[in-house]
C-alpha cells in the first residue's frame, strides 16, 4: 500500500476511509495533498472495498486551498497555474464519477474547495457545527470548477447567491438546499457513516456502479466543456492584481483594497 504524508488511508476490504490529515492547517489543500488524495481514490477504486468514506482530522473538514502556499502563486507561470487548476478539476470530477458510493463525513468547516470535497460525494453527513461556503470572491478568486457541480445540485439562482456573496452556510441551511444528506451529532458521525456504508454494502455492487455510470454519462459531455472553461478561468484569475491583493489581505488579516476598484490617476 502507498505511504501517504498528508492523508490517512485505511481499508477493511469492505469500507475504505480516507482522512485529510493536516489538522494544524485545517486540512488545507496543497498540490501534494491533492496528489495523495487522487492516488488514494485510485487505490480504493481498484481495491476490494465497496464504499469510501471521506473525512478530516481535527476540528475542520477542509479549509480550501492553503493560502500560505498561494502567496507564492504570483511567481508561478501560467502553465503552472493551469496545472494546479487541472489538478483540482481532476479531484472533484473523480469524486463525482467515482464508481463506488462515497460518503463525506464532514466533521467541521468545509470551505471553498473543501466544500466541493464535502458536497460532491453521493452522501454528505455533517455535524451541526459544520459550516459551508464558497468564499473565493472574498480573496479575489473564482470558484469556477466547483460552479459546474453546484449548478447541478442547487440550480442557478442559489449558485449565484452562494458564489457572488461568498457567504457561509450553517449545516441546516446546507441541508435545506440539498447539499447535506443528514446532520449527525459529532460523537455519532463516523458510526453513522459506517452504518450507512454497511447498508449500501447489502446492495448489488454491479447495480450501484451501473447507476453511477448512468448519472455520470448524462453529465459527461457538458462537464467536459464546462470544466475546460473553468480551468482556464481559474488559471487566469491567479494572475490578476485583485487575486494577489486578496491573498495578502487574508494572510495579514486586513480588509482588501481591490486594485480593480481604484480610480486611475
Amino acid at each position: 500500500m502507498t505511504r501517504f504524508d498528508h492523508i490517512l488511508f485505511a481499508s477493511d476490504n469492505s469500507v475504505a476511509t480516507i482522512t485529510l490529515h493536516r489538522p494544524d492547517k485545517r486540512n488545507a489543500l496543497t498540490p501534494e495533498l491533492m496528489d495523495e488524495l487522487a492516488i488514494a481514490l485510485a487505490e480504493a477504486e481498484k481495491g476490494p472495498c465497496g464504499v469510501v468514506i471521506l473525512t478530516g482530522s481535527g476540528p475542520a473538514f477542509c479549509s480550501g486551498l492553503d493560502m500560505e502556499r498561494l502567496e507564492t502563486t504570483s511567481a508561478r507561470t501560467p502553465e503552472q497555474n493551469r496545472r494546479d487548476s487541472e489538478n483540482m478539476a481532476r479531484i472533484l470530477r473523480a469524486l463525482y464519477e467515482f464508481p463506488k458510493p462515497v460518503i463525506a463525513a464532514v466533521n467541521g468547516p468545509a470551505i471553498a474547495g473543501g466544500m466541493g470535497l464535502a458536497t460532491i460525494p453521493d452522501f454528505t453527513l455533517a455535524v451541526p457545527e459544520a459550516k459551508f461556503g464558497y468564499t473565493e470572491v472574498r480573496v479575489g478568486y473564482v470558484p469556477a470548477i466547483e460552479a459546474s457541480f453546484l449548478l447541478r445540485q442547487v440550480g442557478e439562482k442559489h449558485t449565484r447567491d452562494l458564489l457572488l456573496t461568498g457567504r457561509l452556510l450553517k449545516a441546516h441551511e446546507a441541508q435545506q438546499l440539498g447539499l447535506v444528506t443528514q446532520i449527525v451529532p459529532p460523537d455519532e458521525l463516523m458510526r453513522t457513516a459506517q452504518a450507512l456504508a454497511q447498508s449500501l454494502l447489502l446492495n448489488s455492487p454491479q447495480a450501484m456502479q451501473a447507476v453511477k455510470r448512468l448519472l455520470a454519462r448524462h453529465a459527461s459531455r457538458r462537464l467536459d466543456a464546462e470544466l475546460e472553461d473553468a480551468i482556464e478561468a481559474n488559471a487566469q484569475q491567479r494572475s490578476t492584481e485583485d487575486f494577489k491583493e486578496g491573498v495578502q489581505a487574508f494572510l495579514h488579516r486586513r480588509r482588501a483594497d481591490w486594485p480593480s476598484q481604484r480610480t486611475p490617476e
